[in-house]
């Protein structure tokens, strides 16, 4: 499993699946080959279902995103 957090609060988001973390690194971009964090922006989460997201990764994510169209959130293993 996966852990994953707010960047700039540290707040824990929940918990993801490794297939979610890979759908991540090959969905969105990365800054360099070590990087942990993504900034996900509301537009982009409403697409993941049409790309194969699991409603699970989806459901993390909207809870970062809350009232918000934009966050960084940083991801560790558990």
């Amino acid at each position: 499993m996966i852990k994953i957090f707010n960047k700039s609060t540290n707040e824990f988001l929940g918990r993801i699946s490794e297939d979610d973390l890979q759908f991540l690194v090959d969905n969105l971009e990365e800054e360099g080959l070590d990087d942990q964090d993504y900034f996900v922006r509301k537009e982009t989460v409403e697409g993941f279902a049409e790309e194969g997201a699991s409603g699970h990764l989806i459901e993390v994510l909207e809870g970062a995103l809350g009232s918000t169209d934009a966050v960084e959130i940083r991801w560790e293993p558990d």
